[in-house]
């Protein structure tokens, strides 16, 4: 009988632990840091690892306080493999300081002011950061850029949104 009580007292002191631990769990305790948010474009693009030629260019044009300003923004976002495809010599032609204009208006033609997400896009002109019109278009099922797929989609940032594309658009 005095075994019985002994197991009963466990079990019942063993429940409450495991439920005292799971609550606990559902909460935070005080001072415990809480999910981040998520960074500013430029810190999210830098974070990515897949954004190092756009991160260069963008410290290249003096881009970098524009992109970590209020917004918000949408920034159509190529990858380092978008930048690989231009033709040789052209990337590191315009990373010259004597092109930093003509790269800061490439750079603003990927970015429209406001925040849209995937889910808003249509066919449709947006109107660049750098004053031009882009070409967004809906078709079967994908979303184009001018000539560039979007790959990805509502990358957030806290200052906007970034939608990943597959090759670098240009100005005309």
């Amino acid at each position: 009988m005095k075994t019985n009580r002994i197991l009963t007292a466990v079990a019942v002191l063993t429940s409450c632990f495991i439920v005292s631990s799971v609550n606990a769990s559902d909460h935070p305790k005080a001072g415990a840091e809480h999910p981040k948010a998520p960074g500013d474009i430029v810190a999210v693009a830098s974070g990515a690892g897949s954004f190092k030629t756009l991160v260069a260019a963008v410290k290249a044009a003096g881009l970098v306080e524009t992109l970590q300003g209020k917004g918000p923004f949408t920034v159509f976002a190529p990858t380092d493999e978008a930048f690989a495809k231009l033709p040789a010599g052209t990337l590191d032609d315009l990373l010259k300081p004597e092109n930093k204009d003509k790269l800061k208006g490439i750079l603003l033609y990927h970015v429209v002011p406001g925040k849209v997400m995937a889910a808003d896009v249509k066919t449709m002109k947006a109107k660049t950061a750098g004053g031009k019109e882009l070409s967004i278009k809906v078709e079967g099922g994908s979303v184009l850029v001018d000539n560039a797929k979007v790959v990805k989609t509502d990358i957030a940032a806290s200052n906007g949104v970034i939608h990943v594309i597959d090759t670098v658009v240009l100005p005309k």
